[in-house]
């Protein structure tokens, strides 16, 4: 019996998507999976270093490690005119945004790259993503960047959207925006690789089915926010691309890996064989 380590952050997303992996309604014949929990910077840093067999990173992260790591086809995280946000606890004009101290979730988040694409090089300090808003009510930082459910609930917490990527990346492309996407180490060979992303397709769809459940499950890593908030943000996240990226998807990867290209921010556009 083979064991293969699944790296994925405790979100409500990711946790519907995986449910039926997790609970066993899905299976891998020959294959054991240990579920690893981590927010995405963790798992971004544990991917630099090929430790674990599969796990999420995010879309930036895998220009650093593409040499080593192949994208799944499903499980991708893409907002369709929606993403992360700058928000502030008021209005800021945005001629002053690249003097701001900005929190931000991570460095090598696809959020902090297109925060580089957006605004540019601002001073940053890096903090816990759900520990962002205090930082900014606090006062330790001027902008803060949010991914996660804090793009639907700051508004409740005092904060204002100064910047919504989303929308600024749905202006310029007409593409989903490219946040988050599974991965599995290119060792693994191509039969396996076809093995665990018809088992994640297949988990996806299962939730998909019976939502209900797989909500509920989700619900344990929503962070104090109700069930209709849960919904709410799950729904956002788990879409259509999230079971195939299709040629939409396709696109808006190679139309954002170019952009960070063209900014200099990249050396070279790694390959995109998802499977």
């Amino acid at each position: 019996m083979q064991t293969v380590r699944i790296g994925h952050s405790p979100d409500p997303d990711d946790a519907f998507m995986f449910y039926a992996l997790t609970a066993g309604k899905v299976k891998i014949p020959g294959v054991r999976i240990e579920h690893l929990l981590e927010d995405i910077e963790s798992l971004n840093r544990r991917a630099r270093t090929a430790e674990l067999e599969v796990t999420a990173v995010s879309f930036a992260t895998y220009l650093l490690i593409a040499d080593r790591y192949r994208m799944m086809d499903p499980g991708a995280s893409m907002g369709k005119g929606y993403g992360p946000i700058l928000v502030a606890r008021g209005p800021i004009p945005p001629q002053e945004w690249q003097a701001r101290v900005v929190a931000i979730p991570g460095r090598h988040t696809t959020a902090a790259l297109l925060l580089r694409l957006y605004v540019g090089d601002p001073p940053l300090i890096e903090v816990a993503f759900d520990k962002i808003p205090e930082a900014v009510l606090e006062g330790q930082a001027d902008l803060g960047l949010l991914i996660h459910e804090g793009q639907i609930t700051h508004e409740k917490l005092g904060l204002v959207k100064v910047l919504d990527l989303g929308e600024a990346w749905q202006r310029d492309t007409n593409l989903p925006l490219p946040l988050g996407v599974n991965v599995m180490r290119r060792d693994l060979g191509e039969d396996l690789h076809r093995r665990l992303s018809q088992a994640l397709r297949d988990s996806i769809a299962w939730a998909q089915a019976h939502p209900d459940e797989a909500l509920e499950y989700a619900m344990r890593y929503g962070r104090g926010i109700d069930k209709e908030t849960c919904r709410r943000f799950v729904l956002m996240y788990v879409n259509d691309y999230t079971l195939a990226l299709g040629p939409d998807g396709r696109a808006a990867i190679e139309r954002l890996f170019t952009m960070a290209h063209d900014k200099g921010l990249v050396a070279e556009i790694p390959p995109i064989d998802p499977i």
